[in-house]
């Protein structure tokens, strides 16, 4: 108790110094914002093996460390901006390292109109009161303590707004950058999504970053999708193989309103992953993908929760996991169904492939049914390489390296094939032909 004491009293004390610094230059709404978190937070505490929802996720990492504000003027090395997935990417971008916005770095031109990217700083700073409908609105005070302190903490992230009926030709991309010395160090990234009615828009959130130490990210997403609107959102973490990575995606749908989420995870010595979607009127449709690859003692886990509401609204997600080594993977998912939101259609699918004796995932697909009139459906699949296949690739000359990791392909394949943005699934191609030997050497047989 007095572990958890101390590290109250520590991002308390923090946060009183936080709150000096930027006193004069942030609104009145949003520091009353910031307190409330910071409230709900001292109140909470860091999660422990102890909360349910953190059971199978190891937490030392995330408690242990006193994690210091990362340094925006921090150099980046070259290696890690050449990495920048610019390739194929004409819309907008914005770039962000250790969470503070980079103009030189950045293009805030969208070009077409009705399309606004900015700075979530420079907004506060030139409309303070502009954002104030909206910042904070998708996220609950139920999201969690990482998510309390990056309500309260977080200066800086990503704004794109899209004007009601316009429709955006090119993705946003959204590039975070962390990098530092060495010493743990923490940066809170926020990102906001104004899709008005009848709009459309891509989104491409990515994470990146160097080995340099157990340092933090922590990001939140707050993504409203307004009345017959469609919002496509996209991540890429690639994060170094030290790094901790804790994000929140907060959703909310209107009337006939459409989201679709990819998610990659290729990084990071433990990933976390909370995702909240909420349908707020009828019609609404929502499909979430995810594919997780660890190697090894790295851990990725997903926390997702989907709650119908209100009638005729459907839901898919299917989530993969790829593990080797001593990695461990954790999905787990919740779909709630409300009283009166008859005629739900939902539909809950995670598949976890083991390519190691040591490898671990542990998944939970729940459905929490409250209406009478639904077709909802969920299942799990957890296993290794079908021996029948790879005797099959061997009778026909391949190598035991090359079957097994054919076959490893083909089971990412189809997530990977279901993102549209052409540039970002050449990337995670690139990167899973790499990470399984002989594969590239297959090319012109591959999906």
């Amino acid at each position: 108790m007095t572990v958890v004491a101390e590290d109250r009293d520590a991002y308390r004390a923090s946060f009183e110094r936080f709150a000096a610094l930027h006193a004069a230059s942030a609104p009145a709404w949003l520091r009353e914002q910031r307190t409330a978190a910071i409230a709900r937070f001292v109140e909470k505490g860091l999660p422990t093996s102890r909360d349910e929802a953190w059971r199978h996720t190891p937490v030392g990492p995330l408690v242990r460390a006193r994690f210091e504000p990362a340094d925006p003027d921090a150099p980046v090395p070259a290696d890690v901006l050449a990495a920048l997935p610019r390739d194929g990417f004409s819309g907008a971008r914005l770039v962000f390292v250790n969470g503070r916005f980079a103009p030189g770095l950045s293009s805030l031109d969208p070009g077409q109109a009705g399309v606004e990217v900015a700075s979530l700083r420079e907004l506060l700073r030139s409309q303070p009161g502009r954002l104030q409908p909206w910042l904070g609105r998708a996220v609950s005070g139920q999201a969690g303590a990482f998510a309390d302190l990056n309500a309260a903490f977080a200066e800086d992230g990503a704004v794109v707004i899209v004007a009601p009926g316009q429709v955006v030709r090119q993705p946003v991309l959204v590039a975070h950058v962390a990098a530092g010395n060495g010493t743990p160090s923490v940066s809170y990234l926020r990102t906001l999504v104004l899709a008005g009615r009848g709009s459309e828009c891509r989104v491409v959130e990515s994470y990146g970053s160097p080995d340099a130490g157990a340092s933090l990210v922590n990001a939140v997403t707050e993504i409203v999708v307004e009345d017959n609107a469609f919002v496509g959102r996209y991540k890429l973490q690639r994060e170094g193989g030290e790094r901790l990575h804790v994000a929140t995606l907060a959703a909310r749908l209107g009337r006939d309103a459409r989201l679709a989420d990819h998610s990659i995870a290729l990084g990071a010595a433990l990933s976390r992953d909370d995702l909240d979607v909420r349908f707020e009127a009828e019609g609404g449709d929502c499909v979430l993908n995810g594919l997780f690859v660890l190697d090894g003692r790295r851990v990725a886990d997903t926390h997702s929760r989907i709650e119908h509401r209100e009638p005729h609204c459907s839901s898919r997600q299917h989530y993969k996991g790829i593990v080797d080594g001593h990695g461990r993977g954790v999905f787990n998912g919740l779909v709630v169904v409300r009283p009166g939101a008859q005629k739900t259609d939902a539909l809950q699918m995670n598949q976890n492939l083991l390519l190691s004796r040591q490898a671990l995932v542990h998944s939970t697909p729940q459905l929490e049914i409250l209406a009478d009139d639904v077709k909802c459906k969920h299942g799990s699949t957890t296993g290794q390489l079908d021996p029948a296949a790879l005797f099959y690739l061997r009778s026909r000359g391949l190598s035991e390296t090359a079957a097994r990791s054919l076959l490893t392909w083909a089971f990412a394949s189809d997530l990977v094939r279901k993102m549209e943005i052409e540039p970002l699934r050449r990337i995670v191609e690139r990167h899973l032909q790499a990470h399984l030997p002989g594969v590239a050497d297959l090319a012109e047989v591959l999906p």
